[in-house]
């Protein structure tokens, strides 16, 4: 293994550590022109709990909806599924989804969810065991982003992927196809997956869901600049950035940035970064898609599509593909 040269015995990381990898991300992200950081670093204990205030708010419609897609179309979902599947959950997090969908497969053999936080899988695990006694689960600790081998009794089974939210919009495109190849690669040929995807709309309904009006969404984006002075010996006074979300409509995806409202030099483990006044760190993209934009970068990736449901409204669709030979 080459350990990065960036982390020295001084650096407040150990290499290669968690919080080696987070290190070197923000060194790398805000020397970078233009200046970004990974999405993923939003989500430490404050900014998780953050995220599930947004998912209540009024103006964020994705949650809300897919519940209610979940809720009107569980029983043609199932229809689909194979008797005795078992359902791999890819990144899997809060269980509010998965319940909505559970009542309506009766016939489900087990549920595995994925995901790289091993003590917070078992809490949920041990949770739905109890409330699901009948139901086999089985979590695995794995990068879902990456191909990971299943548990060994689950090879050869009837399979079923789940991937709910709209997180399938926070890799660029090209990423997305990948993710879903990597999706197709684990589950096998035949497998369905259904997944979330959130559409284009209304301008104004998008840019609200991310800048709200109780300014939970700015508190979310600005906790990264927190995490960053806890965990990376950062110096960044967070009220010298402001929150920023808007559609950029080329590109088809709301942005996020925390921008600079003064010419500035932050510290992060001892190195520094100039900012001109008005210059962002770009730190969220979330792409947006028409159904048969999406059927057609599934398509790229080796899924067929078999169904497609949406809200009266056409805010946000489920997604029932089959994965091809």
């Amino acid at each position: 293994m080459t350990i990065d040269p960036r982390l020295t015995a001084s650096s407040p990381a150990t290499p290669m550590s968690e919080n080696g990898l987070f290190l070197a991300d923000v060194w790398d992200g805000l020397g970078a022109s233009p200046k970004a950081l990974p999405a993923k670093y939003f989500y430490d204990a404050a900014g998780s709990a953050l995220f599930e205030q947004i998912t209540a708010l009024p103006e964020y419609y994705p949650t809300r909806t897919e519940l209610g897609i979940l809720d009107e179309r569980g029983p043609d979902i199932a229809a689909l599924l194979p008797d005795g599947a078992a359902l791999v959950e890819f990144g899997s997090g809060s269980t509010a989804k998965l319940r909505r969908l559970l009542r309506h497969l009766p016939g489900l053999s087990a549920y595995l969810p994925v995901d790289v936080s091993g003590d917070f899988l078992r809490e949920q695990a041990e949770t739905l065991r109890g409330d699901f006694p009948d139901l086999t689960v089985e979590p695995v600790v794995a990068d879902f982003t990456r191909p990971f081998t299943l548990p060994e009794g689950f090879k050869g089974r009837a399979l079923a992927g789940f991937f709910p939210g709209s997180t399938i919009g926070n890799f660029e495109p090209g990423e997305a196809a990948r993710l879903l190849d990597v999706f197709g690669r684990i589950l096998g040929t035949g497998a369905m997956l259904v997944l979330g995807v959130d559409l284009v709309k209304d301008r104004a309904v998008l840019e609200a869901a991310y800048d709200d009006a109780a300014g939970v969404t700015a508190a979310f984006n600005l906790n990264l600049i927190t995490r960053i002075n806890r965990e990376l010996d950062g110096e960044i006074d967070p009220d010298s950035f402001a929150h920023r979300a808007f559609f950029n409509e080329a590109a088809s995806r709301i942005e996020m940035h925390l921008v600079s409202r003064r010419a500035q030099t932050v510290r992060v483990a001892g190195r520094s970064f100039a900012f001109a006044e008005g210059e962002s760190i770009h730190t969220e993209n979330s792409y947006k898609y028409t159904l048969d934009g999406f059927r057609a970068l599934a398509a790229r990736a080796g899924w067929a599509s078999l169904e497609a449901w949406t809200d009266p409204d056409g805010l946000f669709s489920l997604h029932a593909l089959r994965r091809e030979d």
